[in-house]
């Protein structure tokens, strides 16, 4: 169960900085409030999976949680930013 819920973490954190990797310029903030959302579950999905589980995955549960918290909060401003642009 441990390195299921790694594998997930990592795959939702590499299918992330891969999407910003290739991605085109945002050319509407709607594109950036989708992937905070997605973000937002992931942060969700682990909290749940860190309780039901009651360990932290020698630490890399709660360092995984603290990226998605500061993905969350980037894409939140970038969103922000957007949208005071238009």
């Amino acid at each position: 169960m441990k390195k299921t819920i790694a594998v997930a973490v990592l795959s939702v954190c590499l299918s992330f900085v891969a999407g910003v990797a290739v991605a085109d310029r945002v050319r509407d903030w709607h594109d950036l409030d989708a992937v905070h959302k997605h973000v937002q579950e992931a942060i969700r999905e682990m909290d749940k999976a860190r309780a039901a589980n009651h360990y932290d995955m020698a630490g890399h549960g709660a360092k995984a949680e603290e990226h998605l918290h500061a993905a969350e909060r980037e894409l939140h401003e970038a969103v922000e930013a957007i949208r005071a642009e238009r």
